[in-house]
């Protein structure tokens, strides 16, 4: 004869027997007690059996303990990570703001724009064709590699070398154009490539 499914759970250990069970039946005459709710079996035949509702077996309540601990760890670990994250990103922004202050303060009035100019240097930056308003003397010395624009704030300041090479130190992706000296050996004392076409 086949066992029945409760057997096989018991030996298979998936479910423990529960101690409820051992016990002895009240003497009766075998028969189960007499409850006041109509209908219902009494309670501990119910136990026996595996339902949803009912956690009485301790192999199934272990393996729920073990379930929600491992949810806790993960949810404890993974809370860490993001809190990790976010204290890297603070860190980053606030050595990104103490830069940007220290060249804010290095470049202050020491920025060689004038007003009235009449030739705009442009040049690459970004991956974009930026300009700069310059005079002539000045468009020369950029082309030379005297002087040097700065990205600040949105705006294109030309400074001297010796103030880019300062900025650069500090953050290098603000130098927007520094021409090394003697890289551009056909360039004209009018700022204009020798094999410009026009």
């Amino acid at each position: 004869m086949a066992e029945s499914l409760r057997d096989q759970l018991l030996k298979s250990g998936i479910v423990k027997q529960v101690r409820e069970e051992k016990r002895p039946l009240p003497p009766q005459g075998g028969k189960p007690p007499f409850h006041k709710h109509a209908g219902k079996p009494p309670q501990h035949k119910q136990q026996g059996k595996s339902s949803p509702s009912h956690k009485s077996s301790p192999g199934k309540s272990q393996e729920e303990i073990d379930l929600a601990k491992a949810y806790a760890i993960r949810a404890q670990t993974e809370a860490n990570e993001r809190k990790r994250a976010e204290q890297v990103a603070a860190e980053e922004a606030r050595l990104r703001r103490e830069r940007k202050l220290k060249i804010q303060q290095l470049l202050e009035g020491k920025t060689l724009n004038k007003a009235d100019v009449d030739h705009v240097r442009h040049f690459e930056y970004g991956g974009k064709i930026r300009r700069v308003h310059v005079d002539a003397e000045q468009l020369t010395a950029l082309n030379l590699g005297e002087l040097g624009v700065v990205q600040q704030q949105g705006r294109y300041l030309l400074v001297t070398r010796e103030m880019a090479e300062q900025v650069r130190a500090i953050d290098a992706h603000l130098v927007a154009l520094l021409v090394e000296p003697g890289s551009t050996p056909g360039v004209g004392e009018d700022g204009v490539p020798d094999d410009l076409m026009w």
